[in-house]
């Protein structure tokens, strides 16, 4: 399966357990720089968007997950670097002595815009967080790109073939225009709502599970994520931990129960508990956290923050509490 993906190739590895708390609790000298015009020292290796957050400014991000490793394509977190040509992400540069960043500039907001506006042209942004009110918040509308294009037939693109070209239908030409895929009994994959942020391949490849059964297929406006050879989910390498659902900031990922919940126009988020608990299938001791409506159990995540788990979780640990409802 090709891959487009190279921007990250050059990122040391992820740190974990003890070597990743060694890391944090080594003292480092202080970086002090400019924010908005406002003076922030904050320890050596800090992105811009810690330092920011350091100070109550908020960035809105899409492709950025603190436990995975930066990839830097989204490009809605971008700030305004004095002295630099291009705006900078700020997910992923590093602050510098004397550095003056402008988080709000015209130039800083027309490019978020932009991107919302092009992003919410072609995909269906209708289950991610957040993002209505960053439309408002930067005066997007992506209706003066024109209404998205008509979707493929359904499984016409899984018939496309590593290697092979796509046939000339303007339909193919975005990744949306897939079938949702529903092939197997614990999670869906609706593709009309992917923006290619690559954290469902990060954390099923090198920064989490290590089981790279999915990847970004083809290239430019073809690129999309896929299977190898875009076999069904049943046929792949996949384990069904469900990490990739965790990361997914859109929803094109998404568990089954919370897929039909949704469709039925049973999901009410604003209604949910949740409650921490211990997984029960092995000793090692990861920590739950339920999502509960009605008095029945809707979903099961983990903490981010946990240095057990960091958000991950193996197939029985997030789909394996059914039996609590006898299913």
């Amino acid at each position: 399966m090709t891959s487009i993906k190279a921007s990250s190739a050059s990122l040391p590895p992820p740190l974990y357990g003890i070597e990743r708390r060694r890391r944090e609790d080594t003292p480092k000298s202080q970086v002090e720089l400019t924010i908005d015009g406002k003076k922030v020292a904050v320890p050596e290796g800090t992105t811009i968007l810690g330092a920011c957050a350091t100070i109550g400014i908020d960035i809105p991000t899409l492709c950025f997950l603190e436990t995975l490793r930066p990839v830097n394509v989204c490009r809605i977190c971008v700030v305004e670097l004095e002295g630099a040509r291009v705006l900078v992400p700020s997910c992923s540069r590093q602050v510098e002595s004397g550095m003056v960043v402008k988080t709000r500039s015209p130039r800083v907001d027309l490019s978020r815009k932009l991107v919302l506006e092009m992003l919410g042209s072609s995909v269906d942004l209708s289950t991610t967080p957040d993002v209505t009110a960053w439309m408002e918040e930067y005066h997007a509308k992506p209706e003066r790109f024109g209404p998205a294009g008509p979707p493929a037939a359904p499984g016409a693109r899984d018939a496309l073939v590593p290697g092979h070209h796509a046939p000339p239908d303007p339909s193919f030409a975005a990744t949306v225009a897939q079938a949702t895929k529903v092939d197997n009994d614990l999670y869906v994959r609706d593709y009309g709502k992917c923006i290619l942020c690559y954290k469902c391949v990060e954390a099923c490849g090198p920064d989490h599970q290590n089981t790279f059964a999915i990847a970004v297929a083809g290239r430019g406006f073809d690129a999309r994520i896929s299977t190898e050879f875009a076999v069904p989910l049943p046929d792949s390498a996949c384990v069904y931990c469900g990490n990739c659902i965790a990361v997914c900031p859109t929803g094109a990922l998404m568990a089954k129960r919370e897929y039909d919940a949704r469709a039925a126009g049973e999901w009410n988020e604003a209604d949910q508990t949740t409650v921490d608990t211990i997984c029960p299938y092995c000793g090692v001791g990861c920590t739950l956290t339920l999502h509960v409506q009605d008095e029945e159990i809707m979903k099961a995540t983990s903490p981010l923050e946990n240095p057990i788990t960091l958000g991950n979780l193996c197939i029985k640990g997030r789909f394996g509490w059914r039996f609590v409802h006898g299913k």
